[in-house]
């Protein structure tokens, strides 16, 4: 069948094919709201005047709209990177809501009008609470441009889908993406001008995704699979589609330039029309039998009875249902059940308990179904919000279950070693440098050793174990083992076997009678272990006991670098709720010292599955719940957590060594939380970053990299002054160094842009405050006045005339002035240590240097005074 034809009128000026958008107010449908990727300005058409408002606060074109359920609010998108907040129907411009860092393609409220969703080219879905525009949580997963989002009409889920085909199910109570359906939609990513899309039906049951066969295919809201599809007489690929009130009707347009009416339940073409131009966007009429189109031309019409008058009509029987209210995880909707977690579970529960219906499947050639009929064709499976429950509950059981008595000490163990495995080889040791592993037979094992470059010299000898060797450590100079007590006639033997030396016989063995080796650990020079009597014993690597020292409890861990030895013991008995008290203590075997005692933090409900150094030689950890951590002595010794797992149940990352900016480490597939040997283990580097909180710029990835710059800059700046006091050359640090600045300076910088972009304008000051180059400050001072903020520049300008007035961030000659208030360097140096020229961190640190060996025994003061001109 073939209706009357749709005469359309221009409504925005394209001389090519763009993007356009079209919707209908929520209310009676008087109003259209119109707008295009090539203009500007939006439209906003009042059907009973035909008069036209035309919105024009954009800079560039817009690319999609969205109105709030009860039609009091226009969001539209731009190309501008921002998103504009109107009153409704008048147009009032209200807020910017917020901006991203490229050009937005999809907005979509949700039912309750409470939250916003944006996306388009930049990485992130933002959900944003409209009662503040605060953002309340940015999605992640999607690898393409993001051209559709629609929240479920049950407020549960987010659906959004990619310009590559990718369809995602977002949970909105969590954040987490519970499917992800790879190239099920058309790959549009070679034409900007069609985009994917994805429509809930009315009753939130099913999900409808443009197919890769000129269909359309309805997905199971719990389970996402393929309930059914509507394939007709499409010559091309269906560009975008929409569902009439009551889900009884679709109409579909197609990239053929046609435009089919659906009934859904018979998956039946019921009308069409042909259009010149290819349509873009279309939309019901929310009362009454009426279609709203524009096409890639932006010229718009409206199609007057698309389903024919002897049929339903398409605003009948409308379901109302009641929505689960997510918002209120996100910000305060409803104060007064927002005062504990049983009330979400308890939502939760009711939720869980919905009853599904399921029909009958039938073939689509074969019955014929009533208007009545609904066909849902769902499978007969568990839904995933069950078994979710299903796991909670037992958790809650397991937690009651645990009582103080039942918490224990958790067992020591060696660094990057694998439990045993029967028959199979596994690792006594897995670092940086290379592997210990070891295969046990009847009475024996076999022991090899490996390094990572291959390159590095001969091939170590394997070994046959007698002794039945479980730990084991390895570093440049050679390897120690050591076995636990078998038996009341065992004893526990500890072996160390350098990989070259002068003299003979170089090897050598200690048999501990009365206690049994628990850890073992190698260093510059020296091999320590530690025992169940919570001794600590240190050896030399020649094999003469040099040091025995009694820990404070028992141990849990011990790893060395070069002249330092970790250890990690029992502060006390776990707490109620089984958290562990674990404590290091660092020591120095070349001077005899302490350098750092203190507490190692671990997750709540977590245990110790790590430790070790960096290859800087930072003390690190990282717990059972994935979360890596760096000891540093700001703020006199803290951690820093630079890393947190992903929550997930796909993937365990087993710990093997870091640096300064990347973790190396073995992804390990469950029920297996750890690496075996054959196939060789794949090491993976991930980036190391701070779990920073989502920002209201949505610059969270840009305030990481500000954090982590500041964390290298102190790391080198402690080498460089390690290595001036060592009378070292200091020449690559330093050109470390001012590379790490400049990278900081150019994070300010985009950072300044996007708080000028969020009208932050106090946060801009203060980060360019932290700019550590005057070139910088002077771009910051082009940037503003580019973007028209005079007082903002105003300020910059302050800033730098104060860098000017004592010359840069370091000022030498103010700092050594400083010192002639001591007294306590002649006048003659002080002059010559004015001219001196400090350029870097190394002279910063020579400088520091030259004032100790100058100042005599009561001169603190100098110290003082030449560090008050030191900016480190």
């Amino acid at each position: 069948m073939k209706g009357k034809t749709v005469r359309l009128r221009e409504a925005h000026k394209n001389s090519g094919g763009a993007s356009c958008s079209v919707i209908w107010d929520n209310d009676e449908g008087k109003f259209l709201v119109t707008a295009a990727s090539s203009d500007t300005a939006v439209a906003v058409h009042d059907l009973a005047s035909t008069a036209q408002r035309t919105l024009c606060h954009h800079r560039d074109g817009v690319t999609c709209l969205a109105i709030n359920p009860n039609s009091s609010s226009l969001a539209s998108g731009s190309i501008d990177h921002s998103v504009k907040l109107y009153g409704f129907p008048s147009g009032d411009f209200q807020s910017n809501v917020t901006r991203f860092t490229l050009p937005i393609r999809c907005l979509a409220f949700n039912r309750s009008g409470s939250l916003l969703a944006a996306a388009g080219d930049d990485d992130g879905i933002k959900l944003i609470a409209t009662v503040d525009s605060s953002i309340s949580r940015v999605l992640k997963g999607h690898r393409g441009t993001v051209t559709g989002l629609d929240f479920d009409p049950k407020n549960e889920f987010l659906a959004s889908v990619d310009s590559v085909g990718t369809v995602i199910y977002w949970e909105l109570s969590t954040g987490e993406a519970v499917h992800t359906l790879k190239s099920i939609a058309p790959d549009r990513e070679s034409d900007g001008s069609i985009l994917n899309v994805v429509s809930w039906r009315p009753d939130g049951e099913v999900l409808a995704i443009p197919g890769l066969k000129n269909d359309v295919v309805m997905h199971d809201r719990d389970t996402s699979e393929k309930v059914f599809s509507l394939k007709g007489d499409h010559e091309d690929s269906v560009c975008f589609f929409s569902w009439s009130m009551n889900g009884k009707y679709m109409a579909t347009a197609g990239a053929d330039r046609q435009v089919l009416i659906w009934d859904v339940d018979l998956k039946q073409d019921i009308e069409r029309q042909k259009f010149e131009e290819r349509i873009s966007s279309l939309a019901w009429k929310p009362k009454g039998n009426a279609l709203a189109v524009i096409d890639c031309k932006g010229k718009f019409g409206i199609w007057e009875t698309p389903v024919p008058s002897f049929m339903k009509s398409p605003s009948e029987d409308v379901p109302v249902l009641k929505t689960t209210n997510q918002a209120s995880l996100f910000f305060d909707e409803d104060d007064e059940n927002d005062n504990s977690s049983e009330s979400v579970h308890d939502a939760e529960t009711t939720r869980h308990k919905r009853l599904r219906r399921s029909s009958k499947v039938v073939d689509d050639h074969e019955e014929e179904y009533d208007d009545g009929e609904e066909d849902d064709l769902l499978h007969a499976i568990e839904s995933r919000e069950k078994r979710r429950s299903k796991r909670r509950t037992e958790a809650r059981e397991s937690s009651r279950a645990l009582k103080p008595k039942d918490v224990i000490l958790q067992a020591a163990f060696q660094p990057c070693s694998t439990p045993e495995q029967s028959g199979k080889r596994r690792f006594l040791c897995y670092n940086m440098l290379g592997t210990v592993t070891t295969m046990e037979n009847e009475g024996y094992a076999h022991i090899e050793v490996d390094f990572h470059d291959t390159g590095r010299g001969s091939r170590v000898p394997a070994m046959t174990d007698f002794f039945g060797f479980t730990m084991a450590s390895l570093n440049e100079s050679g390897s120690v083992f050591a076995n636990p007590c078998r038996g009341e006639k065992s004893t526990s033997t500890l072996l160390y076997r350098p990989f070259s030396s002068w003299a003979n016989n170089s090897e050598w063995s200690m048999r501990f009678e009365a206690e049994e080796v628990k850890v073992v650990a190698l260093g510059a020079g020296w091999v320590a272990a530690v025992t169940d009597l919570n001794f600590l014993r240190i050896f030399s690597e020649g094999g003469l006991q040099r040091h025995i020292i009694s820990l404070n409890g028992p141990v849990v861990t011990a790893v060395g670098f070069k002249d330092e030895l970790a250890v990690v013991t029992h502060a006390s008995e776990p707490l109620p709720s089984g958290d562990q008290m674990v404590e290091v203590r660092v020591f120095n075997m070349a001077s005899g010292t302490q350098p750092i005692r203190c507490p190692v933090p671990l997750s709540p409900g977590s245990t110790l599955s790590w430790f070790g150094f960096s290859e800087e030689g930072q003390l690190s950890s990282c717990d059972s719940h994935g979360v890596l951590r760096v000891f540093t002595n700001q703020f006199s010794g803290s951690w820093l957590p630079l890393f947190r797992a992903k929550d997930s149940e796909e993937e365990i990352y087993w710990v093997v060594g870091l640096n300064a900016t990347k973790l190396f480490c073995v992804v390990c597939k469950p029920p297996e939380p750890y690496p075996v040997v054959s196939p060789k283990p794949v090491l993976t580097v991930l980036d190391l970053s701070f779990p920073v909180v989502l920002s209201d710029l949505g610059a969270s990835n840009l305030e990481n990299e500000f954090i982590m710059c500041s964390y290298q800059l102190s790391l080198i700046q402690t080498q460089i002054e390690l290595a001036v006091a060592a009378g070292q050359d200091t020449a690559e640090l330093d050109d470390e160094a001012f590379n790490v600045e400049a990278a900081f300076d150019r994070c300010i910088l985009r950072l300044i842009a996007s708080c000028c972009n969020g009208d932050k304008l106090v946060r801009a000051t203060e980060l360019a405050k932290s700019l550590l180059l005057k070139k910088s400050i002077a771009g910051a001072i082009k940037l503003v006045t580019a973007l028209k903020l005079p007082n903002l520049a105003e300020r910059f300008n302050g800033i730098l005339e104060e860098r000017m007035l004592v010359g840069g961030s370091v000022s030498s000659t103010e700092a050594v002035k400083d010192l002639s208030m001591t007294k306590t360097i002649p006048p003659a140096k002080v002059d010559a240590l004015s001219s001196a020229k400090v350029p870097s961190m190394a002279g910063k640190a020579a400088l520091l240097q030259s004032i100790k060996k100058m100042k005599d025994s009561d001169g603190d003061g100098a110290s003082d005074g030449i560090k008050k001109g030191i900016r480190v």
